[in-house]
């Protein structure tokens, strides 16, 4: 038989109390943080491209699939952008959607305006569009605010919002 040391843990029993509370301890923090990210599953993202830089973001508004009212939307796309991203005329904007979003389709909105119908893409180019144009006789606006939207007919399921600089203003 071997004898321990006196006073070691092992020697007076408390290593297993240790032990206990240690892997307690852990458990409690595991099971915490499973609760958290139960409670705040990421909403799908959407992702904006202009020349080299990108822009993602998780939805301004959504209700896991369920439908949001068409006001509450327009509300939504009114939600300060947390992106901003600088757009010289005549270039290319390119939009990406995870699937989900893409499985309902999506539309662009522009300054809360609907301003192409729901596409069914994850992924969409639209080539020299100069959103910065002269309006009737009035002038480019230096900022403008786009949402992407996924609504399949007038059913809005979710609002991702970024905001465009006008880099030739």
């Amino acid at each position: 038989m071997t004898s321990l040391p006196r006073g070691s843990a092992a020697a007076t029993g408390h290593g297993h109390v240790r032990r206990r509370r240690a892997v307690t301890a852990v458990g409690a923090v595991c099971a915490g943080l499973l609760v958290l990210t139960a409670c705040e599953k990421p909403t799908p993202m959407a992702t904006v491209t202009v020349g080299k830089t990108s822009k993602s973001a998780e939805a301004e508004c959504y209700k896991d699939g369920k439908t949001i009212a068409r006001a509450e939307a327009t509300e939504c796309t009114r939600e300060k952008a947390g992106d901003t991203l600088r757009v010289p005329q005549g270039e290319t904007l390119r939009i990406g959607v995870d699937p989900e979003i893409a499985d309902e389709g999506w539309s662009l909105w522009i300054n809360g305006q609907q301003v192409i119908s729901p596409l069914k893409k994850t992924y969409y180019a639209f080539q020299g569009v100069d959103l910065f144009a002269d309006q009737q006789g009035t002038q480019a606006p230096d900022e403008l605010n786009i949402s992407v939207v996924q609504q399949s007919g007038d059913d809005i399921q979710g609002v991702w919002n970024f905001k465009l600089e006008n880099a030739d203003a």
